[in-house]
């Protein structure tokens, strides 16, 4: 643990020197390294099964790297290649939970995918003007910081991440830098087609306006759930997203509103049941192309002070629960709420701490076909006395220098993979991050 901090703190001054004096010519718009180390308190439980979370306890760390890079040839083409390497694991294998406790954790899934760097996005950017107006364009990551026609259509196609561009939202997004628990950084019941990383194929079609922004976006979904393979039967193995950001009020809220229907080679939870004979039923076995899943959500932020970086979270989130829950989390029914607020009210300016709750639920085919001691991905205790899964996050981010923030978290779950007889938990994190 403590070569990761040393690694990490080294990283900034590393960066300045690869970005290079003139910044606005390089083609490197970030790089970061995040450290993330938690353990889990023992706690009690009446049983175990082959996917529950451990209950002795436990200790595990993870670290990632990333190089984004990207450049403009024109106004309106951007060219963007983004390298990862990610390490370590979750506390309990990563299994137990639909809320993990830290997104910056890589689900091994079937196949091994090893410790090397990998490509984690490679695409193009297209825009197309519809006003002479700009907006500024801050250079960061996957943002080269040309200035951006206020009303434009977008188009993005490549090898990309679903979730950069749907589900945004100001105050809950980034496990690098706000809070934690996969509940907490996206609408958990929006099962967004990606591979085990969380990385996919795809297209995105954007018109974006001052006021409002309408995006539809088609990605490939994987072979099998948690699988790294994508599907090459696009037709029969897509997940299609429409999302609708509505004007803003005069008190400053945002409103996304998001629709996604899933195709792919699914199982379906009642169907795996009714084949199982009494046995212990498997979604696996009963996987079949061209099966589907239906989802909305609605996505709220809402601006209290310090020029908006103080305020209001509320996610809430459906899907119809009849097939396997495939990509993202085993989660048919989410509502969240949480608060940041900016450290300028007490001398720490760049500093922020956040606070939230999420609650999660299953649909009543996906809560029989555990009861019966099926598994899915992630949950699977061999029985289960069902109960809302109930997560409570907390964390203070302290800003150290330029390029180093130092992250103190705690999470408190009741009913753990939504099982009455397990629980509560309690976990303790530590996250450190360079980023230049």
């Amino acid at each position: 643990m403590l070569e990761m901090m040393v690694l990490l703190c080294a990283c900034a001054p590393v960066a300045l020197y690869a970005q290079g004096p003139d910044s606005a010519s390089s083609p490197l718009l970030e790089v970061q390294a995040t450290a993330i180390y938690q353990h889990l308190n023992p706690f009690s439980r009446q049983y175990d099964g082959p996917n529950s979370l451990t209950a002795q306890g436990d200790d595990a760390a993870t670290h990632t790297y990333g190089a984004y890079l990207g450049l403009a040839p024109t106004g309106r083409l951007h060219l963007y290649l983004d390298v990862e390497m990610a390490r370590g694991s979750g506390i309990g294998r990563s299994v137990g939970l639909a809320g993990l406790t830290n997104g910056d954790v890589i689900r091994q899934g079937t196949l091994d995918l090893g410790q090397d760097p990998y490509i984690a996005r490679a695409f193009f950017r297209y825009i197309v003007p519809l006003s002479a107006q700009e907006s500024g364009a801050k250079r960061g990551m996957d943002q080269v910081g040309a200035p951006l026609p206020a009303q434009r259509l977008e188009l993005k196609l490549g090898k990309l991440a679903a979730n950069d561009d749907f589900d945004q939202n100001r105050y809950a997004n980034n496990t690098r830098t706000q809070f934690m628990n996969w509940g907490l950084i996206n609408n958990s019941a929006w099962d967004f087609a990606a591979d085990t990383r969380g990385y996919t194929h795809g297209v995105l079609l954007a018109w974006i306006t001052p006021d409002w922004a309408l995006r539809v976006g088609s990605y490939q979904m994987p072979r099998e759930a948690n699988g790294n393979a994508l599907d090459p039967d696009i037709a029969r193995a897509r997940g299609d997203n429409l999302e609708l950001t509505l004007p803003p009020t005069p008190a400053g809220t945002v409103a996304r509103l998001l629709a996604y229907e899933n195709h792919g080679r699914m199982g379906d939870y009642a169907q795996a049941l009714a084949d199982a004979g009494g046995r212990a039923p498997s979604a696996r076995l009963d996987e079949q192309p061209g099966r589907t899943k239906v989802g909305y959500g609605i996505n709220i932020e809402q601006p209290l002070a310090d020029v908006g970086e103080s305020g209001l979270f509320l996610r809430w989130g459906w899907n119809d629960g009849r097939t396997e829950d495939f990509a993202y989390t085993e989660v048919d029914g989410h509502l969240s709420i949480g608060l940041q607020v900016a450290g300028n009210r007490w001398g720490r300016e760049a500093d922020r701490a956040g606070l939230a709750v999420v609650a999660h639920e299953l649909s009543a085919p996906h809560r029989d076909y555990l009861a019966a001691g099926g598994t899915g991905f992630l949950l699977g205790d061999g029985r289960l006395r069902y109960g809302s899964e109930q997560i409570a996050e907390f964390y203070y981010r302290a800003q150290i220098g330029s390029w180093v923030q130092v992250a103190p978290d705690v999470q408190y779950i009741v009913n753990p993979g939504y099982n009455r007889d397990r629980g509560p938990a309690g976990i303790l994190s530590l996250r450190v991050r360079a980023s230049y």
